[in-house]
């Protein structure tokens, strides 16, 4: 429903002031220039609007309110016509004793007495005004309206990124920690370095992630602590090549949007293989987008890229919601595939 009476105080009331006074001033004028007599239309249009007025504030704030909107559409037509008739008889003998005895100097002949041609034409033109009115109050609620529903469903849908976004951290903590917790059960001397190196990523993802976009500098750097962090965890086993070309710099992407790509790629890549594991990833930047793409290999216990999909729990998925929420469709585009028995991911995503 876009109309609504509580509304019309919301309204400023200078417009409604401003609104039947150009209306009164263009009426005075126009019958004032048909009939050359603009004092005989001043009189008539001083006696005139005030009926306008409570005619068509009756139907906005009463009728339609109480009768077509809770679908009383023949009560709601019986009332209406009933009130003009009412007000079209107080302007006759307001008109006929404060006036002109000729109560239609318009019309095509002399009018004393209340007539059937003259009750129908004045509240044919009293229906034009208050539809003309009732008009203008529904367009005004109908943008009103919309405007709150844009806001409603932009709202519902950056609270939805702020619910995808959380999620990221304490799926990441939680593979972290696991792999922290089996290093401490074997008193590694890794384990200080990994907490340390956790804690600077707990810092980035603490306070640098909460705004939209980050800068694509800092989220590269987040990525090298993690790798850093693997790389303390998996040794000599683990081959890491990191490239980037183009220029990174005053580029801007949804913060903690690659990591998950980074952090699955070890999840499927090096968690689930025996012996050495090569992992590459690559940043080029290129005009306004970036050419994102993480290979590692597939897993020893499946060659399907179906099944890696389905076992990746929250994190594929979560950035696919991310990308279609936070961004146009012809700003990113993400394909995940299986190539040469290696998991390779490639998102093109524009960084400006």
């Amino acid at each position: 429903m876009f109309f609504n009476s509580n509304k019309l105080h919301k309204i400023p009331l200078h417009y409604h002031v401003v609104f039947w006074s150009v209306y009164f001033i263009f009426n005075t004028f126009r019958w004032g220039s048909y009939f050359n007599d603009y004092l005989y239309s001043l009189k008539s249009n001083l006696l005139g609007f005030p009926i306008h007025m409570t005619l068509c504030y009756l139907n906005i704030l009463v009728l339609m309110p109480n009768f077509v909107y809770k679908k009383k559409y023949t009560l709601y037509i019986i009332l209406l016509l009933l009130s003009i008739f009412c007000m079209v008889m107080v302007k006759f003998n307001l008109t006929y004793y404060l006036i002109n005895h000729n109560v239609w100097p318009e019309g095509p002949e002399r009018i004393e007495i209340l007539t059937l041609n003259y009750t129908i034409d004045m509240m044919i033109g009293e229906l034009y005004v208050i539809t003309f009115v009732t008009a203008i109050k529904i367009t005004l609620d109908f943008i009103k309206e919309h405007k709150r529903v844009t806001d409603l469903e932009k709202a519902n849908l950056e609270t939805e990124l702020l619910f995808l976004k959380s999620q990221i951290s304490p799926h990441f903590f939680f593979n972290t920690l696991n792999n922290i917790y089996s290093l401490s059960v074997e008193k590694s001397n890794k384990t200080p370095k990994i907490i340390l190196k956790l804690s600077e990523l707990m810092r980035y993802m603490l306070y640098e992630t909460q705004s939209k976009r980050q800068t694509l500098e800092n989220e590269i750097l987040c990525i090298q602590n993690y790798l850093d962090l693997e790389r303390i965890r998996h040794d000599e086993r683990l081959e890491v090549n990191m490239y980037i070309s183009g220029d990174i710099h005053e580029k801007e992407i949804s913060p903690m949007l690659l990591l998950t790509f980074i952090e699955n790629s070890f999840k499927h890549g090096a968690n689930k293989n025996v012996g050495n594991v090569k992992i590459d990833v690559n940043f080029k930047i290129k005009e306004d987008f970036l050419y994102f793409s993480v290979s590692n290999p597939m897993p020893a216990v499946t060659n399907h890229v179906d099944n890696l999909s389905k076992s990746s729990g929250i994190g594929i998925e979560n950035v696919k919601k991310r990308l279609e929420l936070g961004y146009n469709k012809s700003d990113y585009k993400l394909s995940i595939k299986n190539k040469n028995n290696n998991f390779v991911v490639k998102l093109k995503i524009k960084v400006t």
